[in-house]
């Protein structure tokens, strides 16, 4: 997923780009409207974060000729304007999220994957990995075709290492996934959820298995079906 935040204060700019990336986007950061509009022209971006007030101009300005344009990119605006008409006027001008300065990373990283995983939007999409597949607009997982339960937490982690198509996934990144908008978060809980989602594939028979990069994160790897294996040896003459 790639991102662009449109931020002029260097501090907020910094840090939005460092925990969005730690929560694995790829952010390009504009620090006025005229350098944001380079990059927009040049770049396909998943989502935009946009603040109001900048130095050349109003942020409003740039969403309402993104709209026109017919330039359907996501936009979340970050300012501190706080009343509610200021929320409408946004919203009315073609947002599609509103979040009012200050504001936590981990609100910020939730909000973005509320937006992306909306219809028509970049997470929201059918993931598929070996013979489990994963609706991450209803949140419905299946394996072989049959429904299975998974816990919310387990199904954060889940989403993220797949998403990641058998990529290294940090453990920053999947306790950012888990635990976005909780503050009460535990230390090395994250392994208790993996093992438990470790389990839970494989009791249903999954064809995919979690493993370690050790000192790194983990990554999901497909597996074969092992009867099929079998069938296809037992096959050769």
């Amino acid at each position: 997923m790639r991102l662009l935040a449109i931020e002029d204060e260097p501090r907020l700019g910094q840090l939005i780009v460092s925990n969005l990336t730690q929560a694995g986007f790829a952010v390009d950061w504009s620090q006025t409207l005229g350098e944001g509009k380079e990059f927009v022209a040049a770049n396909s971006y998943d989502l935009i974060l946009l603040d109001l007030r900048l130095p050349d101009g109003n942020g409003l300005d740039f969403l309402r000729a993104l709209r026109q344009s017919r330039n359907n990119v996501p936009v979340v605006i970050l300012s501190a304007a706080d009343t509610v008409d200021d929320r409408v006027i946004g919203l009315t001008e073609g947002a599609d999220d509103y979040l009012v300065k200050p504001f936590s990373s981990s609100e910020l990283v939730a909000r973005i994957r509320t937006v992306l995983r909306r219809p028509g939007a970049a997470l929201g999409i059918n993931l598929i990995c070996g013979n489990v597949e994963f609706n991450t607009v209803s949140s419905a997982v299946s394996i072989g075709g049959a429904p299975i339960q998974v816990p919310r937490r387990e199904l954060s982690i889940l989403e993220a290492l797949m998403r990641a198509n058998g990529r290294v996934v940090t453990k920053a990144a999947l306790e950012e996934a888990a635990y976005a908008m909780d503050n009460n978060r535990q230390s090395n809980v994250i392994e208790s959820h993996l093992s438990r989602l470790r389990r839970r594939l494989e009791s249903a028979d999954a064809q995919i298995s979690i493993r370690v990069a050790r000192g790194i994160g983990y990554r999901l790897e497909e597996t074969r079906d092992q009867n099929a294996v079998s069938d296809e040896f037992s096959s050769i003459p």
